[in-house]
């Protein structure tokens, strides 16, 4: 009785991945609107019923795509970033050091694909800019812990800066690094201006970062 159990547990577990893995995919080369649930069943080799039994809803999927990824990857930034505050304890942390913690754990997580590697960070990247609001209001929820924590960083390294000027310049920084990592246009740039460089995510946030730095810094505007 135990070991059908067990095959059963093993079974659901087998679907369950197969079908996030696969919507994942379609996904991030579809878009949310164009992807289908027919195509991803297709893919998963799976019926209706399964998605239904196993996440119920199309939205419901997607936020399970997005999480299994998101919530270990903002646990990784503010845990990289209570050991950076930790270290230079009633002082700022130095500006570089902050995007550093927030930026390594994507970089780490593009190179994992076991962790959904690249693919993951563009689908990261389109659903940042997708117009439909309930994705927009999911990442707003999956965001806002980690936010508020580099928020407080940011405003102790950038005293210049006011409350509202600072929240629009990290909006901005959420998605540069989005934007960035959703596309290859940035990448196609980078292989005509230095074709020896290495076309991948790593070289996009060692150039993005002093450009966000720098905006980060600048006079205020208020």
């Amino acid at each position: 009785m135990e070991r059908v159990a067990e095959t059963s547990l093993s079974s659901r577990v087998g679907t369950q991945e197969r079908i996030l893995a696969n919507a994942e995919v379609l996904f991030m080369e579809h878009g949310y609107e164009a992807t289908s649930l027919r195509m991803i069943t297709t893919g998963a080799s799976v019926n209706l019923a399964a998605v239904n039994y196993h996440f119920g809803s199309k939205e419901e999927l997607f936020q399970a795509v997005l999480t299994r990824r998101l919530d270990p990857l903002n646990a990784d930034r503010i845990r990289r970033l209570s050991e950076l505050e930790a270290k230079h304890g009633a002082n700022a942390a130095p500006l570089s050091d902050i995007l550093l913690a927030m930026f390594l754990p994507a970089l780490q997580l593009g190179r994992d694909p076991t962790r959904g590697g690249q693919n993951f960070l563009r689908l990261l990247g389109r659903a940042y800019v997708d117009p439909a609001p309930f994705i927009r209001n999911l990442l707003s929820q999956q965001y806002s812990e980690m936010i508020e924590r580099f928020k407080s960083a940011f405003a102790k390294a950038l005293p210049h800066l006011g409350k509202e000027e600072l929240t629009m310049r990290l909006h901005f920084v959420m998605g540069a690094l989005a934007y960035t990592l959703a596309g290859t246009d940035a990448l196609k740039l980078i292989a005509t201006i230095n074709p020896h460089e290495p076309h991948d995510d790593s070289v996009l946030l060692r150039k993005l970062a002093p450009f966000l730095s720098a905006g980060l810094q600048a006079p205020a505007t208020e």
